[in-house]
């Protein structure tokens, strides 16, 4: 149970970077990430704002 309320209360910046980073490990290229985390943060309880795939970008690399 605690690890389905960790998950739910990660912040979507630190969501974003860790997906990101375990996505990246499988050798997924940038575009083809930037094109999941759209979609799996869509399916999130309480779903953000649609993020640009500029706007991931600067939440992974600053």
């Amino acid at each position: 149970m605690a690890e389905v309320m960790g998950y739910f209360a990660e912040s979507v910046p630190d969501f974003v970077r860790r997906r990101h980073g375990e996505l990246k490990r499988r050798g997924l290229r940038n575009e083809q990430i930037f094109e999941l985390l759209t979609a799996e943060l869509a399916g999130r309880r309480f779903r953000p704002p649609e993020l640009s795939a500029r706007q991931i970008r600067r939440m992974i690399y600053g």
